[in-house]
């Protein structure tokens, strides 16, 4: 297994490629999740449970607007290791160049709107007032960052289109240790509070993304980023949205679901808000890891996709799926033993150590529901088809997780009410993802077997003619 420099997709054994891609991969999102675990451990034990919970709120609204940067990012990924697969590396510089212009623009427009619709989106979830003031603070001081924050996800989909995923990797390390330091010196030194807080988070992204800019524009082969290049070539970001805006809309259907439910849980007090945000701490991290699978199916789908090797194509998606469900054995039984353990880590209060076991019980022990979805997504994704798994995801989560908190919720207003829609929404949109793959493999099939009869016959025809000549 080798870690450090490209990784050949299209040649020989798959299962020590896809771990080489995936473990720096994981690392990574565990690293990204870092931050907010810094933040909420930092403020749980030196700010207090108010600060906390106003974080906790703060979580799936900035969580909305980076599925939108993250399904962008994969558009990126897709349309790059398809052109590398295919050897048309010309292209493939210009496609790197629209996608980093690309992330520019996004990081811009998505600051001004959450500077815009912060405040009427706290409202909505229903924030109390109590809470309002800091929720406000921190959202906005993130938000002031979030250029930088695309500018990294996208420049690491442009490593990860070619099988490197290590320097994303000291990109975030470096950045995460320094978030950490700068936390707890803005807090115990300066006394800043939330505000010092958020301000280390934006210091740590700007560092993220500055690291991988410099490793672009150092390098001289077809990822090397050139400022005067920087332009849209009108064909690759076509693509680039066709891809990256469904995956987008699918990432943004789970944000606003989780919208939904933290407004539910936030009428339930101040311990259900502190409890929810300190268990999704433990289940965000789990839920990365599953979906370090799906991205690596995506990239290896993609490249071998765009050489044409739909048998390989099929391999790594058995295999991720094979993977990734062994993983996830390991991570349950970890949360089952230590999962009171972990949350003590956060708080010491027993109502919201109570109330977070329950979400831990109900959703992180039962995300191997999420294998499929993210594998199943991650591979229509490689193969360009990226639309219709973001329509199903749509009906199975949002609309399944909506109608459980107006009828069955309101009907029976309690904690471990509310959690079960999480694993009975993943079993649904799975059965419906699952039959959608299985309908998109079999049309594909028949597509190719249809061209490559049609060659032969040209072949033969243009043969026939060649000897009458």
């Amino acid at each position: 297994m080798k870690f450090g420099g490209p990784i050949d997709m299209l040649h020989g054994s798959l299962w020590d490629k896809v771990l080489a891609f995936t473990l720096p991969l994981v690392a990574t999102a565990l690293l990204q999740q870092l931050y907010n675990g810094a933040d909420l451990t930092v403020l749980g034990q030196f700010v207090g449970k108010q600060a906390m919970a106003a974080v906790g709120n703060d979580i799936p609204v900035v969580g909305l607007f980076l599925s939108l940067l993250l399904g962008l990012s994969l558009g990126g990924n897709v349309v790059v290791a398809q052109l590398l697969g295919g050897g048309k590396y010309k292209e493939a510089s210009k496609a790197v160049h629209t996608a980093f212009a690309l992330s520019l623009i996004i990081g811009i427009l998505l600051l001004v709107v959450g500077q815009v619709f912060a405040v009427p989106a706290l409202h909505l979830l229903g924030v109390p007032e109590e809470i309002l003031p800091e929720a406000e603070l921190y959202m906005r001081i993130y938000f002031s960052g979030v250029p930088f924050v695309s500018l990294y996800n996208f420049q690491a989909a442009l490593f990860r289109s070619r099988g490197e995923v290590t320097i994303p990797l000291a990109a975030l390390f470096v950045a995460s240790m320094l978030n950490i330091v700068l936390d707890l010196i803005s807090v115990t030194v300066f006394d800043l509070g939330l505000a010092g807080v958020a301000g280390a988070t934006v210091i740590a992204n700007m560092t993220a993304s500055g690291i991988l800019f410099f490793a672009l524009y150092k390098r001289n082969d077809v990822l090397s980023v050139r400022i005067k290049d920087l332009t849209f070539h009108k064909e690759h970001l076509k693509r680039m949205l066709s891809i990256g805006m469904p995956a987008g809309i699918q990432g943004m259907v789970f944000s606003v679901a989780n919208l939904i439910i933290q407004t539910a849980i936030n009428s339930l007090g101040p311990d259900a808000m502190a409890a929810s945000a300190a268990s999704f701490i433990l289940e965000i991290n789990v839920y990365v890891i599953l979906m370090s699978f799906g991205q690596a199916t995506t990239t290896f789908v993609g490249q071998n996709f765009g050489a044409r090797q739909i048998h390989r194509c099929r391999q790594v998606t058995t295999l991720c799926m094979k993977m990734s469900v062994a993983v996830f054995v390991v991570m349950a039984a970890f949360v089952y033993v230590k999962g009171e353990a972990v949350l003590h880590i956060f708080t010491s209060d027993p109502a919201v150590i109570e109330l977070g076991l329950i979400r831990i019980h109900y959703v992180v022990e039962l995300e191997i529901l999420n294998i499929c979805m993210e594998v199943l997504s991650g591979a229509m994704r490689g193969y360009g088809f990226s639309l219709p798994p973001a329509i199903v995801t749509l009906i199975g989560i949002c609309a399944v997780r909506i109608i459980w908190v107006y009828t069955v919720f309101t009907a029976n207003p309690g904690f471990s009410v509310l959690m079960m829609i999480y694993p009975i929404s993943w079993g649904i949109t799975t059965v419906l993802l699952f039959a959608l793959y299985r309908w998109y493999m079999h049309r594909l099939t028949g597509q190719l077997k249809g061209a490559a009869e049609l060659k032969v016959y040209c072949s033969s025809v243009v043969k026939g003619l060649d000897d009458v000549l």
